[in-house]
């Protein structure tokens, strides 16, 4: 699972084993090490929201993204890439929140892309 954070904007990608193992256990875990600690970050599977959520969990050193039963369900079971939703923060900001399936990159890199999907845009 890749996470991308780029000011009031966090996105997550997951492969085709990724996708499928959160569809089987309801959540699915990461995690960076670090100088002076372990980053981690979370999707879980959730009955208590109705869109896309997430939590900071400071003594933890983790984000968790909560998506409701019926959009995972949808997402896991479908061809349906991901699904955002725009949180409300309580100081009137928002957290744009970005959840989808990774595809193969159309140009070269070095990351080892065996695992992710096709990428749609490939085929003429």
């Amino acid at each position: 699972m890749k996470i991308r954070i780029k000011g009031n904007s966090i996105r997550l990608r997951l492969t085709k084993t990724e996708v499928e193992n959160f569809g089987k256990d309801g959540v699915f875990n990461e995690e960076t090490q670090m100088l002076g600690g372990v980053f981690r970050y979370q999707l879980k599977r959730s009955s208590n929201f109705e869109n896309l959520s997430a939590e900071w969990i400071a003594d933890e050193y983790k984000i968790v993204f909560y998506m409701p039963e019926k959009i995972a369900n949808e997402w896991v079971e479908s061809n349906e890439v991901g699904f955002q939703h725009k949180m409300p923060l309580a100081d009137g900001n928002e957290l744009f929140l970005l959840i989808e399936k990774d595809f193969v990159c159309l140009d070269n890199t070095f990351e080892d892309q065996s695992d992710n999907y096709p990428n749609p845009n490939a085929v003429c």
